[in-house]
């Protein structure tokens, strides 16, 4: 009988060409699907919560397959861990109902931009960082990101090449934590654009430098004019924090697809 296995994944990204199968270079997706094939024996397709950019990290990327494999959970999580990369691990194998989705499923998800705020980089955490030796206004940025909460069209840092149909989204919640030579920007919202939080942090960074006044952030908004927005922030910073899926939702799906089944 087939299942349908969830996975919860972490990855560093620096040595991949982001999660989505590439032409022009690895990607995390080809590497774990690769290690499935080994394992059952049969092509499968592996199908995600949403994609990341070259270089972004994961600690919670959801993805789903769909096997007649009748190795256990722990058996599962055994084998892809003994053969994937040491820079892409499965934290949990879980057996979910066939009507789960990785990506429609999935409500809010969480993501964490990492700021390195001194006079000096690391050399241990240059991959996982933006390291910025100018001093930056906290207080401004803080003011800054509220504008930005809430349900809007956010073409003005959506990427050019975005292929989204629609701008709108909705972010539930910014928040700026500064923690010694840290500052982390947690964005929650049900679903982002391509570079939207990249761009967003990249306009925030020019808030902090005092470069724009934090209140000229709603303006950016409301032109819908990428160009005026700050520029993209490197991809190391970033990171997937968590994916959440609200019960509800998950067996409301469960209940369309049996009733479509029948």
């Amino acid at each position: 009988m087939e299942r349908k296995i969830k996975l919860l994944i972490e990855y560093e990204g620096s040595a991949y060409h982001g999660w989505q199968f590439q032409t022009n270079g690895l990607s995390v997706q080809e590497v774990l699907e690769k290690s499935i094939q080994k394992i059952v024996k049969k092509k499968t397709s592996l199908h995600s919560s949403g994609r990341t950019d070259a270089g972004v990290h994961a600690e919670g990327m959801v993805a789903h397959f769909t096997t007649v494999s009748k190795m256990s959970k722990d058996e599962f999580m055994k084998a892809l861990n003994s053969i994937l990369p040491h820079d892409i691990v499965v934290k949990e194998v879980s057996v979910v109902p066939m009507g789960f989705d990785a990506r429609r499923s999935a409500g809010k998800k969480t993501y964490r931009y990492t700021i390195l705020n001194r006079s000096y980089p690391s050399a241990l955490l240059y991959r996982r960082c933006l390291f910025i030796p100018f001093p930056l206004d906290i207080s401004a940025m803080r003011r800054a990101k509220n504008y930005l909460v809430g349900k809007h069209d956010f073409t003005s840092f959506r990427a050019s090449n975005c292929g989204a149909r629609s701008p709108v989204r909705e972010i539930f919640k910014i928040e700026l934590i500064k923690k010694r030579e840290f500052i982390f920007l947690f964005f929650e919202g049900g679903g982002f654009l391509k570079h939207m939080v990249r761009n967003i942090v990249g306009t925030l960074v020019q808030v902090g430098r005092r470069q724009i006044k934090s209140s000229h952030v709603k303006f950016i908004l409301k032109s819908k004019d990428r160009q005026k927005a700050g520029p993209t922030a490197e991809p190391q910073g970033l990171c997937l924090v968590n994916v959440d899926y609200p019960r509800s939702r998950f067996l409301k799906e469960e209940e369309e697809r049996r009733t479509r089944v029948e």
